[in-house]
């Protein structure tokens, strides 16, 4: 599907609002995507890529269908086999933090949504950077909190509170939600994380854009204030400086 259009943003939003019950679908499809997203600055065919924080593997699977030598480090075992499936072979249960990787190794880190989930994406994206060789790429995509989506399971009712939104979601459903601000939720914002982004000497950024915006993908993210809410889910391409 070409990136950015109208018919790719309507088949991945369909793909997400069924994605408790086509989680194998859902995660399939936006693997595919992200990957597509990747090859965009090169084929991924022998190169080395790190996927952090991937779940189920779905992402590292994709990858390797494509002929890289991917490696899935997730920090969260339940995360691993939460859709019932066996994570890839080789996958290791490792903190995004402290990779247990040498520096340089990496011709492209990836990680997809999931530092709304890191409560210091400073130190989470200095290990991207490290275990990345110069030149290399680094993928980062977020849910940013003023996002539609920023409340996740309890959306968009965070608008008027966490913990109002939180509380709402448990008397409505009878369940527990899986996030709580501050414990494995984070309130990241898309202009705070671009200025500390571009401070850094240590990458260049190629493209920062809306993942999922189907037109003006970069145009949407240079409207302080419309950014917050109107990018949805914030994508980052950045390049390893020698």
């Amino acid at each position: 599907m070409k990136d950015p259009s109208l018919r790719r943003s309507a088949t991945l939003f369909r793909a997400f609002l069924r994605e408790q019950q086509e989680p194998e679908r859902c995660y399939t499809l936006l693997a595919r995507d992200a990957a597509d997203q990747v090859e965009a600055y090169g084929p991924v065919k022998d190169r080395v890529v790190v996927d952090i924080g991937g779940g189920g593997g779905y992402f590292t699977e994709e990858f390797r269908r494509r002929g890289a030598q991917c490696h899935l480090f997730e920090p969260d075992l339940a995360e691993m086999t939460a859709t019932g499936t066996k994570p890839p072979e080789g996958s290791v249960l490792a903190d995004g933090y402290l990779l247990p990787l040498r520096d340089g190794v990496a011709d492209v880190t990836f990680s997809s949504n999931v530092l709304e989930h890191v409560d210091d994406p400073q130190t989470f994206l200095s290990e991207m950077v490290r275990v990345t060789r110069p030149g290399g790429l680094i993928y980062v995509s977020f849910t940013n909190w003023f996002s539609p989506w920023g409340g996740h399971e309890w959306a968009p009712w965070h608008y008027l509170g966490a913990e109002r939104a939180r509380a709402r979601y448990e008397r409505r459903t009878g369940r527990t939600a899986k996030h709580k601000l501050g414990e494995n939720l984070f309130a990241h914002h898309v202009g705070r994380t671009l200025r500390q982004v571009r401070a850094r000497d240590d990458v260049a950024v190629v493209s920062a854009r809306s993942r999922y915006w189907p037109f003006l993908a970069g145009a949407v993210t240079r409207v302080p204030g419309v950014r917050e809410v109107a990018t949805w889910n914030l994508l980052l391409i950045l390049r390893r400086c020698p």
